[in-house]
């Protein structure tokens, strides 16, 4: 069995590292099983892509596509002429992608076209939202997929309601949760930790890069505002994504409490998440990552494709209308946020389960 597995950006490498490890358990053990990891080269910089090979323990890549930036339109056209040359020159048995980046939607059609088996990790969430990139890239790929494996009853539900048969779905856990729980001995204080004398549980780290959120100058900066106004003077850590710095350099705000820092590796930002009172995001990954971590955790957005993390995990969904952080900082500040549990099977042994599922369907 021959397995291309896709990577191209920031949230798939941490999927992708307890698969790889999965794989090379099997292969010590004389399984006759192979991979080839082709990384999309979608994210281009250090601190949002190279930093986690070493960290994670990931393999050099086999291919790199080498995309680089540009439009949707144009990533997905070049992520899907370079891995089709790949194939036609030399072929694999299955393409395993995850998660839903623009490498994920372009690497399973190219896939499904030349005839591969087409494996989505992390298939059948749903945000409901158009609007989303992530949401048509899910929509596209679980549509052409032969096999899913999900991370929650949720996701399985959405997938029978479109009609997929029982015997395709595999409910396995979280991978990006095996990296978690494997990783946290290994988590580095970063340098901003002591440089700004932060003390564990007295500072909140942010995220913010989703358009709905950073495009409108003015709406940025009202966020920035009612968060500086609303933390009682607790330090506030912004590794500012490269969409959001572009556009806070043209705005020149100062701030007392939010420390804006650049992206920060795998292993020192959840240091940071670990150590937090609380996490402000609109991000979706990191909303499961605080669940584990048990790490109140409050997403701007309208929806979320993570809803476990809400009904079982310390998140909770704010929306997109700054005015609503106030409440819920008065709730977190009066010590009333909710505890929250670990979903169903994020235990550290999904990557196990799935490479087993994949020996029975090859």
């Amino acid at each position: 069995m021959k397995i291309d597995i896709i990577a191209g950006a920031r949230p798939n490498f941490m999927k992708i590292a307890p698969i790889i490890e999965a794989i090379q358990n099997h292969q010590t053990k004389g399984t006759s099983i192979s991979f080839r990891l082709i990384h999309t080269g979608q994210h281009y910089d250090k601190n949002m892509s190279g930093d986690f090979f070493t960290q994670l323990g990931i393999p050099e890549p086999d291919v790199n596509l080498e995309v680089g930036s540009g439009t949707q339109a144009e990533q997905t056209a070049n992520i899907m002429i370079r891995y089709e040359k790949l194939l036609l020159d030399k072929p694999s048995g299955i393409c395993l992608v995850v998660g839903d980046v623009t490498s994920t939607m372009a690497c399973s059609i190219v896939a499904k076209k030349l005839g591969l088996t087409v494996v989505h990790v992390e298939a059948g969430i749903r945000s409901f939202d158009l609007t989303m990139p992530e949401e048509i890239n899910r929509m596209v790929t679980d549509s052409i997929t032969d096999y899913f494996f999900t991370t929650s009853e949720h996701a399985n539900e959405n997938l029978k309601k479109a009609g997929i048969e029982d015997n395709r779905i595999f409910y396995v856990g979280n991978t990006m949760i095996d990296t978690l729980l494997k990783q946290m001995p290994n988590f580095i204080k970063p340098a901003v930790f002591d440089k700004q004398n932060l003390k564990a549980k007295e500072y909140f780290v942010m995220t913010m890069h989703r358009p709905a959120n950073v495009d409108e100058a003015q709406k940025l900066q009202e966020f920035l505002n009612t968060i500086e106004e609303n933390v009682n003077g607790c330090p506030v850590l912004f590794p500012v994504h490269p969409r959001t710095a572009n556009i806070l350099k043209d705005m020149g705000l100062v701030f007392n409490t939010i420390h804006q820092v650049p992206p920060m590796s795998y292993l020192e930002f959840n240091y940071l998440v670990q150590h937090a009172k609380c996490v402000i995001t609109d991000s979706g990954g990191i909303t499961e990552e605080a669940t584990v971590m048990g790490v109140p955790c409050m997403t701007l957005r309208d929806n979320t494709e993570r809803p476990e993390t809400l009904s079982q995990g310390t998140n909770e969904l704010i929306g997109t209308n700054p005015q609503k952080l106030i409440p819920a900082l008065k709730i977190l500040f009066d010590g009333h946020w909710k505890k929250g549990t670990v979903p169903h099977l994020w235990d550290g042994k999904t990557a196990s389960r799935i490479v087993n599922h994949l020996l029975t369907i090859s």
